[in-house]
């Protein structure tokens, strides 16, 4: 039975989100549970960035690129991601919304609302295809849509015992304990539940090298975040380390734009029969991660959110070699040239993507899946290497810097501070240190440390990254495509020369000619 949907017009406003979050879920932090996360310091302005891009959602300075008429047959609008596509026309406007919402928070906060809408809305292109459960996939389709919900995603099993089958472990992986008339009983733990404190709803799946081998583990469904019995073990907030131990001078990424990250844990369960996607049905939990749309959709995302990263990171960058006056040097140059390639790599994958997009189910379009699949691969190499040449350039600049915002604030520092910690080019001591406290936070603190780890593993662990290409070329029929041409170049010719009259075999001027 599908609950009785409430209809909206319009979506959540910053202040409806914020509300949202007050409920009875259950977060816990340095050994305490949570009361409140919009008032914690651990995620109260975590909280806020998120608020503010709801808020772009009804400002009529970003309305109409962000927006769209729903198909849910409300009359009202939603982000246009939310929405499946038709075309690649209404692909390149999705991309354009996706990076209009990440411009808010600067590329920082991967996990933004829209991100979940990678899946959520390949629910209503194909609905059937989650039979006997279409119904409940039609339902959060629209509710998705209509409200911009904002989902979390946890779909990975946790480090423990890879080596053996997942059956083995069931101790610590997610499974079905037991079945009700109300629902199933489920319990285990999933990671990694990034955001997950400032979401409403939690979307569990697997993904993996290793499949699942058992129905009890063949399990996709959807579980709000105050239900009774789930918990969230977050790791250390760097928001709440930049609230004690500094300022937004010092910390001006951490202290707002921290989406923390944590183990979601499932004790005894009970998951409503229409908040199930997929259950007991092993081969469709292990391939609806690309036969579902969904791969195509979140690496579109992903790649759009990196590039607006990029945007900002290239812009600190160039500010960054001026404070020190090594702008003009040739070899520096060449560096931040690097660094613009990598950005416009990424922009190019990202149209490549909208413009170029492959068939969905029910007449739908979506986003390009080999260049989808490329990003995966270079992302990972690429913010590393990024990383690294501003490590290079910058070099000594990011650590001679005050050790706070208070430095500048003691007469008897300040005007030593302010000759000796001056930048090149005119630029004051407190608009370089500025500058330089950002872009350590981007490569150097613990905040930047993660964010590295991040972009190498978001989009799955190095090896099936870039097996996952292999894997779709040899279904897709390309990588028999490829050998085809290149048997077509090794049939011009055998061991007595050339097989037709277009080039001229060698008989008259030959070395070697009996």
């Amino acid at each position: 039975m599908i609950k009785q949907q409430q209809r909206h017009k319009r979506p959540l406003t910053g202040k409806e989100y914020l509300e949202s979050l007050k409920d009875n879920r259950e977060v816990w932090i340095n050994g305490e549970r949570v009361k409140d996360v919009t008032t914690h310091p651990a995620f109260r302005n975590a909280a806020r960035s998120i608020a503010s891009q709801y808020d772009a959602l009804h400002d009529d300075a970003t309305k109409e690129i962000l927006t769209t008429e729903t198909d849910s047959g409300n009359g009202g609008y939603t982000q246009r991601f939310f929405k499946y596509a038709k075309s690649a026309e209404e692909l390149k406007a999705a991309r354009d919304a996706i990076a209009e919402w990440a411009k808010i928070t600067y590329g920082q906060m991967g996990r933004s609302p829209d991100y979940k809408a990678s899946f959520l809305a390949t629910l209503g292109a194909d609905p059937d295809y989650y039979a006997p459960y279409s119904e409940n996939a039609k339902f959060w389709y629209k509710e998705a849509q209509e409200r911009n919900w904002f989902f979390n995603h946890a779909i990975i099993n946790p480090p423990v015992d890879r080596n053996k089958p997942m059956e083995a472990v069931k101790d610590v992986f997610v499974r079905a304990e037991e079945e009700t008339d109300e629902g199933i009983i489920v319990s285990g733990a999933k990671m990694v539940a990034t955001g997950s404190a400032l979401t409403n709803y939690n979307f569990v799946a697997h993904y993996g090298a290793v499949p699942v081998g058992s129905e009890d583990m063949a399990l996709v469904f959807i579980a709000p975040m105050d239900t009774p019995g789930v918990k969230l073990i977050c790791r250390q907030s760097y928001e709440m380390q930049a609230a004690v131990m500094g300022s937004p001078f010092d910390y001006p990424l951490s202290s707002r734009f921290d989406e923390n990250d944590a183990v979601l844990i499932f004790d005894r369960v009970l998951i409503p029969w229409e908040n199930v996607l997929i259950y007991k049905d092993v081969e469709k939990a292990n391939g609806f991660f690309p036969e579902s749309g969904f791969l195509h959709r979140f690496t579109f995302h992903g790649v759009t959110r990196l590039s607006v990263k990029l945007d900002f990171i290239a812009g600190l960058l160039i500010k960054a070699v001026q404070t020190s006056g090594t702008d003009q040097f040739r070899g520096v140059q060449a560096n931040v040239g690097e660094v613009l390639a990598w950005r416009n790599m990424f922009w190019a994958i990202s149209d490549a993507m909208a413009l170029n997009p492959d068939e969905g189910r029910n007449g739908t379009a979506l986003p390009n899946l080999n260049y989808g699949l490329a990003y995966r691969v270079f992302m990972s190499e690429g913010w590393p290497k990024i990383k690294e040449i501003i490590e290079n350039v910058v070099a000594g600049n990011l650590i001679v810097q005050p050790s706070s915002a208070r430095d500048f604030k003691n007469p008897e520092l300040r005007p030593l501070i302010d000759r000796l910690y001056r930048g090149s080019n005119g630029i004051s001591s407190h608009d370089k240190i500025k500058l330089i406290k950002l872009l350590w936070e981007v490569v150097g603190t613990e905040y930047g440390g993660r964010h590295e780890l991040y972009e190498r593993n978001y989009s799955g662990n190095h090896e099936n990254i870039r097996l996952e290409n292999l894997v779709n070329a040899q279904q897709s029929g390309q990588a028999e495509a490829f050998m085809n041409f290149a048997e077509k170049c090794m049939s011009d010719y055998d061991l007595d020369g050339w097989v037709n009259n277009t080039w001229v075999n060698p008989d008259d001027v030959n070395y070697f000619k009996s």
